[in-house]
């Protein structure tokens, strides 16, 4: 696979994070959600981002193995 792809699918997942930590923080400064909520919010997507990258990397790994 050739090196942009791969600095392509990094790009991606930082920029997604990145938008979806941004929302998070207009809802907070926005009054919509409590701060308690916002920290909450954040803390389960950065659980979800690095749960899916271990997943990925084992994938990646057992993969090779064969």
């Amino acid at each position: 696979m050739a090196i942009q792809s791969k600095l392509g699918y990094l790009a991606g997942g930082a920029l997604s994070f990145t938008a979806l930590a941004v929302l998070i923080f207009m809802l907070l400064v926005l009054n919509v959600v409590s701060p308690q909520l916002a920290l909450l919010m954040l803390v389960g997507l950065v659980g979800l981002y690095f749960g899916f990258g271990v997943l990925i990397a084992v994938y990646r790994f057992i993969s090779k193995l064969d």
